[in-house]
């Protein structure tokens, strides 16, 4: 029986995306484990692979398709033995959705893909069991019981390889099936619910609506799926985060004349300012634990270790790659995860694993001159950190006026999770760190 593959969600705020490139064609043999095809998801681009071996029979969604439905059909797979003339024939229902599993508390969340929908079988006590149509089939041939075999596929699934090694050792013998019970009668349709009136607008005005009554040109750009994905959390932290900002200015001369010293000992690493952020934020979390956390109804989740995602600027919008387990590493590693997390991020290549999750973030926004600003906490972090840019500025040093280079800082809280003596506790801390930069370096 011919099989359907599912345009899969690669990602927990994922509901739709764009069907980029298919790297196999209609009549190519397909084996388990081979890339299929890419997705743009809203926040990169990702391979699907394949779950089971066949052979493309038909391509139901063409490459460049945007806004496909998770779980929307893509193509039809056709298993071995099987020719076009099965295309025509009832396709492999796919089992209902699951309901995806609850984030680890103090992991990034990691999508867990499956490319071609998974059969199942009814199980006693109502249970399913998921197997391959393929793994199924052998089973049946070979007269074992799919109950006794372990899979070892996505989310447990039984596979085309579980099947021959259960046959290897010798397989249990199915029991033999039930009798279809007599279908039952249909039930009656229910009478159409009456349509709800469509809900009035939002207070305020349309732009789109004000501009074309007013005559006035623009250019429509439609909102790529990454954007509308920052449009929704980045409203909803607003609309439910407590938010309260904490401002301390930096001294930066003796850190730029580390950097600069650091970097003429050695062509292998050119650190920058921001690299020294990360060390120093990390650093500070791990002094101020208190400050590394996030708000749950049941707790408050204090995490372990500072994973420290650090805001970047792609074509589509902003995402935020992290640096995990931070307060181990040294600058120049830093350096170097930061620069390739970078890349692969305005290429959209990141893996989910690399941008979902973070216990704090980074907003940098001093390389454009911005002297200062409050950033939007990403929640379910506690707190975000903007730095902004370093420039010449006034100071009083022993009473004496002076001039220093001199960062201003702004740490946006949620107040639900960090007090305002924590949040200070973590600037004086991160403060210190950067002017004193040699304490880094031990």
């Amino acid at each position: 029986m011919t099989v359907q593959i599912l345009m899969p969600a690669l990602s927990p705020t994922m509901t739709e995306g764009n069907l980029a490139k298919w790297l196999k064609k209609e009549g190519d043999t397909v084996k388990s484990g081979e890339v299929l095809a890419e997705i743009e998801t809203d926040k990169a681009t990702m391979e699907v692979e394949a779950v089971d071996e066949g052979r493309i029979g038909k391509i139901l969604i063409p490459a460049g398709t945007q806004g496909v439905a998770v779980n929307t059909p893509i193509a039809i797979l056709l298993e071995e033995g099987e020719d076009e003339s099965a295309l025509s024939a009832p396709v492999a229902a796919p089992a209902a959705a699951a309901a995806p599993a609850p984030v680890a508390a103090a992991a990034p969340a990691a999508a867990a893909p499956a490319a071609v929908a998974p059969a199942s079988a009814p199980q006693a006590g109502g249970a399913r069991l998921f197997a391959s149509p393929l793994a199924r089939r052998i089973a049946e041939q070979a007269g074992i019981d799919l109950k006794s075999v372990k899979g070892t596929g996505p989310n447990g699934r039984i596979v085309k390889a579980d099947v021959e090694a259960a046959k290897a050792a010798g397989p249990a013998k199915a029991a033999p099936a039930p009798v279809a019970a007599a279908a039952a009668p249909v039930a009656a349709a229910p009478a159409p619910a009456p349509v709800a009136a469509p809900a009035p607008k939002a207070a305020g005005v349309d732009a789109k609506e004000l501009s074309d009554k007013l005559g006035m040109t623009y250019t429509a750009i439609p909102n790529s799926g990454m954007r509308k994905v920052i449009a929704r959390r980045l409203g909803e932290a607003k609309q439910t985060v407590p938010h309260f900002y904490l401002t301390v200015d930096i001294e930066l001369d003796a850190l730029l004349k580390t950097r600069t010293e650091l970097n003429s000992r050695s062509d292998a690493y050119k650190l920058s300012v921001n690299d020294f952020v990360i060390r120093a934020v990390a650093l500070a979390l791990k002094k101020v634990p208190a400050a590394n956390a996030a708000w749950t109804d049941e707790a408050i989740l204090q995490y372990d270790h500072a994973d420290v995602s650090v805001a970047v600027a792609t074509p589509t919008g902003l995402i935020t790659p992290i640096i995990k387990k931070a307060e181990g590493k040294g600058l120049a590693q830093i350096s170097s995860e930061m620069k390739d997390l970078a890349k692969r991020a305005r290429d959209g290549k990141l893996k989910p694993e690399e941008f979902q999750g973070g216990t704090f973030s980074i907003s940098n926004l001093g390389m454009f001159g911005v002297k200062e600003f409050a950033a939007i906490i990403n929640p379910p972090q506690g707190c975000i950190l903007a730095v902004g840019a370093g420039e010449q500025r006034p100071v009083v040093k022993n009473g004496a006026l002076a001039v220093a280079t001199v960062m201003s800082c702004t740490l946006s809280v949620d107040h639900r999770v960090v007090d305002g003596a924590v949040g200070a506790e973590f600037l004086a801390a991160f403060k210190k760190l950067i002017e004193d930069p040699l304490s880094m370096l031990l």
